[in-house]
């Protein structure tokens, strides 16, 4: 596996994202959709398009959510793109993510891509590290 790094930042805040009004709620828990953009820097250096569904519960530590993720641009020299999904839960201070690139989704110089990325935050900012794969 090859580890490629970077930051990135979403351009979609909280008031540009656009989130469809919720699909269901009842006690409290809110099931709904939205939509982020992303810039990547460093070793990967293009756009992420993020299509997310969430769930918001009474307890305000507690969420979780899906996504799928279109990264397009050029990672490590390879221009192409390719699909990740995301799961990621909250409870309390305890968190959890994952991110998979999806098999077979990758185009282009990254046709074959396999792996998953890391995401992280910190008072700078968000930080990735994608750690891959592609054919010989």
């Amino acid at each position: 596996m090859v580890a490629a790094v970077g930051t990135f930042t979403t351009t979609t805040t909280t008031t540009t994202a656009r989130p469809e009004p919720p699909f269901a709620a009842e006690a409290g828990v809110v099931l709904g959709r939205m939509e982020i953009d992303k810039v990547f820097q460093g070793q990967l250096e293009g756009t992420g398009a993020v299509h997310m569904t969430y769930v918001r519960t009474p307890v305000e530590t507690s969420a979780g959510y899906v996504a799928v993720e279109t990264i397009s641009g050029v990672l490590d020299g390879r221009q192409g793109s390719f699909v990740v999904l995301h799961v990621g839960l909250a409870q309390d201070s305890d968190s959890s993510l994952e991110v998979s690139i999806v098999p077979d989704s990758g185009t282009g110089d990254l046709a074959g891509i396999t792996g998953s990325m890391t995401i992280t935050e910190d008072a700078d900012g968000h930080r990735y590290t994608v750690d891959y794969q592609l054919p010989d």
